[in-house]
């Protein structure tokens, strides 16, 4: 893994929570895009080397919605960068990692993402991200 890509958060309305941030660090999202197959609104901020995705579920039924039911507004995902995900995901299901998806699929900011399983590593949901060239 090379770095921390993102970190994402859940937020129930994406046009309250994008004000809120862009107050929260003085500038606005640089992106926002629409991911049918997660049925989910994104938006991103950079803040120096860092990004944050604010993810607001288009669906009451899509991952995002369900998590913010159990959960509550909150940091849903923590996400790295890999040089080969297809590669990376191997690895990490040999070294015993649950993996949700083991085909990447095509995700927000022109990425490729894998999912890892809470359960295999402490509560926290993994995305491995590898951008698409």
């Amino acid at each position: 893994m090379k770095k921390i890509e993102h970190i994402g958060i859940a937020v129930k309305n994406l046009e309250v929570s994008n004000i809120l941030y862009s107050k929260l660090f003085g500038v606005p999202p640089y992106k926002t895009e629409t991911v049918e197959s997660e049925h989910v609104n994104t938006s991103f901020f950079k803040i120096g080397k860092n990004k944050i995705e604010l993810i607001e579920a288009t669906d009451k039924n899509s991952p995002i919605a369900r998590f913010i039911d159990k959960n509550g507004e909150g940091i849903h995902h923590i996400a790295f960068e890999v040089n080969d995900i297809k590669a990376e995901i191997k690895r990490l299901k040999h070294e015993g990692f649950k993996i949700i998806n083991e085909v990447p699929k095509r995700g927000a900011d022109h990425k490729l993402v894998a999912f890892l399983h809470p359960k295999s590593t402490n509560g926290v949901l993994i995305e491995l991200c590898q951008e698409i060239k």
